[in-house]
């Protein structure tokens, strides 16, 4: 497995070098972000490891570029605490995020368990795996993983498709915030439960036609796809 580390301090980056390399990783550090998204082409990581103050480019750009052509999973470390910086880098698509400073040995837990969500989702789930799940201008095919809404191929990242799925899978279910986290992102995670909403929304956005189905929010329980 290799890990592209993106951080301008270099002790930082060389720090979660070397336990990431104890721990059978291969790594590349970069110290300027005009330079990550060349790093990221040559290397060809399996997870990035991106900073978000960078000279060049910031993690933002970077992290959105990147997603314009893979699906790699990212993880963001950032020196701002609030909660929009949180879900700024969410939204841009960012699997998880640390605030500096921060313990190496939780970092490199939370990228074992990032690499272990993305190794699960690739693998078959069940013998139903290939099955679909039909819906009024919706069709969510499970083992290739596509989503086809009013004749359109959706783009969606792993995470939107597995919420999807799962949500149109127990439909007029409600389902919580910590329920949702546990089911898709597994027990492992390590953010917090904003996470949900923030790929709830983008869902949203990329489903904008009125259905007789809907992602409905649920004040102060969660969500739930209810069909009307």
């Amino acid at each position: 497995m290799k890990v592209l580390i993106v951080d301008d301090e270099q002790r930082i980056s060389e720090l979660i070098s070397m336990y990431l390399n104890k721990e059978g990783y291969e790594t590349k550090e970069i110290y300027d972000g005009g330079k990550a998204l060349e790093a990221f082409a040559s290397f060809k990581p399996d997870l990035v490891v991106l900073d978000l103050m960078l000279p060049g480019k910031d993690g933002y750009q970077i992290c959105s570029e990147i997603r314009k052509t893979s699906m790699v999973p990212i993880i963001m470390l950032t020196a701002k605490g609030e909660t929009f910086d949180k879900v700024l880098g969410l939204e841009l698509g960012a699997d998880d995020y640390m605030v500096k400073p921060f313990e190496s040995k939780e970092l490199v837990a939370r990228i074992k368990a990032v690499l272990r969500r993305y190794e699960n989702m690739e693998k078959p789930k069940d013998p139903e795996a290939s099955k679909q799940i039909s819906l009024p201008n919706l069709t969510i095919n499970q083992s290739t993983y596509t989503v086809t809404y009013h004749g359109k191929e959706l783009e969606l990242p792993p995470k939107e498709f597995e919420l999807l799925l799962f949500l149109a899978s127990h439909p007029n279910q409600v389902f919580s915030r910590e329920q949702l986290i546990e089911r898709i992102w597994g027990y492992e995670f390590m953010g917090d439960t904003r996470t949900v909403d923030v790929h709830v929304k983008r869902l949203r956005e990329k489903m904008q036609y009125k259905d007789v189905w809907n992602l409905k929010t649920i004040w102060s329980v969660g969500y739930k796809l209810e069909i009307k």
